[in-house]
């Protein structure tokens, strides 16, 4: 554990629950985190892992029961915040919607104690090169940092050493989600043009002139790396507070992370892209994002409240424009003023 006076460098939030999300949801939260165990140490990057637990599933051992320690002296701390089934229930859809994942991060920034935070999801790894990144305590103000995100089977064996398993994850990528550092303001990485290297000159060109030239609300929304941003999201918390967190709608999470690159973009927060190999690897899993075909996607958001792009990116347009924020949460936006319980490992 951090020693008492010493203050965390980076504080990572996340949200979950022990309910066996998409299969085996256990061995890729103990992967995520027995990762973040050996990267710490390996970098002596002080850091807090911030679990907020929501809605713990009744009769099920709570995360802190379940999932790796720390060894003593780690370089890595892990509070648990719970958020209880009673508070779940004053929701809107709590009976639909057994965890809000954006309000839940909320939560998690307004008790972190890094001056950055890092919004991300249970069920990555880091690369070497990505936490090399921020081991160099490089960060700055006024900035948001996206990393790409790549999508790799969830066949990854637990019992390799933590090498082992990014190497597996940097041969076996399936998918790239996110946009270069090189020509954010073209399509994502996964579009055909990428695929080219023998292109690449031509697109940096054609990049370069339209970064100049390009000074609508459209062409700025259009750079934003979007594309899976809640899986990585890093800013100061003074920014954080600045963008008043993510809105705290209580519906699905779908588009509630593009609205927290909107507002930091609206206020005049500039957008750092890592380079691509410093990227996270997501395990697949089924109940997200995967679906065997567009029917099942179709049963999938049938009975879940959510907000549609394109009336996110309306709202986006008019911040930019009006250099404005949603204003959609009130003042004690992630539960500020809650007493909720905390476990420290």
């Amino acid at each position: 554990m951090l020693g008492q006076k010493e203050l965390p460098y980076l504080s990572i939030v996340a949200v979950s629950r022990n309910d066996n999300h998409g299969g085996d949801m256990q061995k890729r939260m103990r992967l995520f985190v027995n990762g973040l165990i050996h990267q710490c140490d390996k970098h002596k990057l002080a850091c807090e892992l911030i679990l907020v637990e929501w809605n713990p599933v009744a009769g099920k051992p709570l995360l802190h029961e379940v999932l790796p320690a720390p060894p003593a002296n780690s370089f890595l701390t892990i509070r648990y915040i719970i958020v209880p089934g009673e508070v779940h229930a004053g929701f809107a859809f709590s009976d639909r919607l057994p965890l809000f994942q954006m309000i839940g991060k909320n939560a998690g920034i307004r008790r972190a104690k890094a001056e950055y935070i890092l919004c991300t999801n249970v069920d990555l790894l880091f690369s070497e090169q990505l936490f090399e990144r921020l081991a160099r305590r490089e960060l700055k103000p006024g900035v948001f940092y996206r990393a790409n995100r790549c999508d790799v089977p969830n066949t990854l064996d637990e019992s390799l050493s933590h090498e082992k398993q990014l190497e597996f994850c940097s041969q076996n990528i399936k998918e790239r989600l996110g946009k270069s550092n090189r020509y954010a303001n073209f399509a994502s990485t996964s579009g055909a043009l990428f695929r080219y290297p023998v292109l690449q000159p031509v697109l940096q060109l054609l990049s370069k002139i339209k970064s100049t030239y390009a000074n609508k609300p459209e062409d700025k929304l259009n750079e934003l790396d979007l594309n899976a941003c809640g899986d990585f999201t890093l800013m100061s918390k003074k920014d954080w507070v600045d963008i008043q967190g993510y809105p705290e709608l209580e519906i699905y999470s779908i588009h509630i992370d593009s609205m927290g690159l909107l507002a930091a973009a609206a206020l005049g927060k500039q957008q750092v892209i890592f380079n691509w190999n410093e990227c996270t690897y997501h395990m697949e899993h089924t109940g997200g994002w995967e679906f065997k075909n567009p029917i099942d996607k179709i049963h999938f958001y049938t009975n879940k409240p959510m907000l549609d792009w394109w009336t996110v990116r309306e709202a986006g347009l008019h911040l930019i424009k009006t250099r404005g924020t949603f204003n959609l949460n009130k003042p004690d936006w992630g539960m500020l003023g809650r007493q909720l319980q905390e476990i420290i490992v």
